[in-house]
């Protein structure tokens, strides 16, 4: 090694970017904030078929980007594909509720759900195939979208948890890996500068190098007199 040349460092673990999960637990905060603020009773009755059609295309969007970050979780493509199926598990989920409490608007179509704390707990309850009977779906309109959500719950959603479970658990290996191959900090490499690391630095490799030929030679010296000594020893015997 050169003196100039520095010694290798070894890469330390890939730590989790807590920068994109920062994100998206704003970007959480965000979707409920308008989910419980914005006017979503304005469609309804009012505007019927556009509300039908703005759900249908939203759940269209949905299902188009849950497909491709399922394809580079198992591909492992893409920026925080993670974090990606996260935000969109959740934001079908919204879609869902909020569509339940503009269907319950119109009297008869739900028993029980006032609120939109009700449409969530509806929509997770459902997700959940828990099923307490507490609210239930009585017209026409609410059932055939418990139908949908049911549906999209088996097909997609269960299909962007278990790729968000593996990979969250794929990362959490990788770490784990990186961070039992990696020497202690007193075993790195250029820590013998000072003296006090077990690795000697480029000098006193060079000095014990150098010991170590001197005492080669002295060896290989020494053992040629000695035979040479041996031989003369024979002789006048």
């Amino acid at each position: 090694m050169s003196a100039n040349q520095q010694p290798p460092t070894t890469p330390s673990p890939q730590h989790p970017d807590l920068r994109a999960w920062a994100l998206l637990l704003g970007s959480f905060a965000l979707l409920m904030l308008g989910y419980f603020t914005l006017p979503l009773r304005a469609l309804g009755d009012d505007h019927p078929l556009l509300s039908w059609v703005l759900f249908a295309a939203v759940l269209t969007l949905l299902t188009g980007l849950l497909l491709a970050r399922i394809v580079d979780s198992i591909r492992g493509t893409g920026r925080h594909p993670g974090v990606w199926l996260a935000f969109l598990i959740c934001f079908s989920l919204t879609v869902f509720a909020g569509t339940y409490y503009v269907l319950a608007d119109r009297p008869g179509e739900f028993d029980g759900l006032v609120t939109r704390l009700d449409a969530l707990y509806f929509t997770v309850v459902t997700m959940a195939t828990i099923g307490y009977g507490d609210i239930t779906a009585a017209g026409q309109g609410p059932r055939l979208v418990v139908l949908l959500q049911i549906t999209y719950n088996f097909v997609f959603l269960a299909a962007a948890a278990g790729a968000l479970s593996r990979t969250v658990r794929s990362g959490m290996e990788v770490r784990a890996h990186r961070s039992e191959d990696d020497p202690p900090p007193g075993h790195r490499l250029g820590h013998g500068h000072g003296g006090g690391g077990s690795h000697p630095g480029p000098g006193q490799g060079r000095r014990s190098r150098g010991l170590l030929r001197g005492r080669k030679h002295y060896g290989e010296g020494g053992g040629h007199g000695g035979g040479r000594r041996r031989s003369g020893g024979t002789e006048d015997g």
